[in-house]
């Protein structure tokens, strides 16, 4: 799940788009780039995300999984064309 971005189902950031960071048992790390940068990321839960299948750059998140480093820019920057283009599909 690494690299893909997520809507919060939960919590008081519901409906906030963040990319997926990190993964544990139960548990993603998410960040926004902005409010969340990837040197804090955010703790949520599995069961209080939902994942987005389709619509996004995928090169920010395979740079997440092979270790390569990413800034906080280039996280915001593909949150924003998702939301631009989920805007203009709607």
């Amino acid at each position: 799940m690494i690299g893909m971005l997520a809507f919060s189902k939960a919590g008081h950031d519901k409906q906030a788009v963040y990319m997926i960071t990190g993964e544990e048992a139960e548990y993603v790390y998410v960040s926004d780039g902005k409010r969340r940068p990837i040197e804090n990321p955010k703790r949520k839960n599995k069961k209080h995300i939902q994942l987005v299948k389709k619509g996004f750059d995928t090169s920010v998140g395979e740079r997440i999984k092979s270790g390569l480093p990413v800034r906080n820019e280039e996280i915001k920057k593909v949150i924003k064309d998702f939301m631009c283009k989920e805007d203009a599909d709607v």
